[in-house]
């Protein structure tokens, strides 16, 4: 029975989830002699010829690719998927899996449950934009991509927040605030509209998987220092944002010192007041008397280090200089 029952959980393991079933069915499309392609001459900046879909993917993924041909390769593949079906809709998702792939490890990176539902939610997810997104703004894929995280945020929300199991048996937990987890935060941000679908990219790519400012600056044809300024002004709105959800929800929660610390960090500097210099006729505002400020800025005290004990200068009196010595 305990060796059943370890081979069912090997194979429950070892099962391919929805995104492994697309991929070995895009692959199908995409090889033999006459695989599922593309003609290059419809649209600008790829080849004159007919690319295989896996190719047109490779070039689309490249940095130098110009947006407008990644909007209209994927113009064309959503109009093709809405009006022929199947093997258009497999096409889609073949090309896209790189992103949704990626969305689907960053969801369950940090799950401890089995992934398959958040995985097979993101592909529900971009299947559901792909019958209703509207082709005339550009970046469809970036806005694909974003309708697949918000699905499997939502699945991901779901199993998190239900009751944990607690041996012997099971009982009701109160459930757990997902705020701690970096993706969920992005998501949750652009939903409450405290930041953009850009600046959540923005912020996931160069923050959170490794990608340098210059790079992403590069991808999406803007300016390196635009970008830095863009990630600081969105990053302050977030760090205020979850500060107030954190001490609201609870203020006991760890996050709240972290957010707080970050702000500070990523405050202005206050340069440090000087110190105002004192005038002879007036008194020290420590509390120390006037003729003790006097003291300090005679020339002609015996402490002053200006003039020893001992010497005679010219504009001394003589009852000073006899006092003195």
């Amino acid at each position: 029975m305990a060796t059943q029952t370890a081979f069912c959980r090997r194979r429950s393991e070892a099962a391919p989830n929805s995104l492994d079933i697309a991929r070995d069915t895009f692959t199908l499309l995409v090889t033999g002699p006459q695989p599922l392609s593309l003609n290059g001459r419809l649209f600008p900046g790829l080849p004159d010829e007919e690319i295989p879909l896996d190719e047109v993917r490779d070039r689309l993924l490249a940095r130098r690719c110009p947006q407008a041909t990644r909007d209209a390769v994927w113009a064309h593949l959503v109009l093709r998927s809405r009006a022929e079906g199947a093997t258009w809709t497999v096409a889609a998702v073949g090309v896209a899996l790189p992103a949704l792939t990626s969305v689907a490890a960053i969801l369950s990176n940090r799950f401890a449950g089995d992934p398959a539902d958040v995985h097979a939610e993101v592909l529900r997810g971009f299947l559901a934009a792909l019958s209703t997104i509207d082709l005339r703004p550009p970046r469809i894929m970036l806005r694909l991509r974003w309708a697949a995280y918000r699905s499997g945020y939502d699945a991901l929300a779901e199993a998190l927040a239900s009751p944990t199991p607690v041996a012997p048996g099971f009982r009701s937990t109160p459930p757990h605030a997902p705020w701690g987890h970096p993706d969920l935060v992005l998501a949750r941000a652009v939903a409450d509209g405290v930041l953009t679908e850009t600046e959540a990219a923005l912020i996931g790519a160069t923050r959170l998987e490794e990608v340098s400012v210059a790079d992403w600056a590069a991808r999406h044809q803007a300016g390196e220092w635009a970008v830095y300024k863009t990630r600081k002004r969105a990053e302050l709105r977030l760090a205020a944002y979850l500060r107030e959800g954190a001490v609201e929800t609870d203020p006991t929660d760890p996050l709240v010192d972290q957010v707080a610390t970050a702000m500070a960090l990523a405050g202005p500097v206050t340069p440090a007041r000087e110190t105002p210099r004192l005038s002879p006729s007036v008194s020290d505002t420590n509390g120390e008397s006037e003729r003790e400020v006097r003291r300090r800025v005679s020339k002609t005290d015996a402490d002053s280090g200006v003039q020893g004990c001992g010497t005679n200068p010219p504009s001394a009196r003589t009852s000073e200089v006899t006092r003195c010595a």
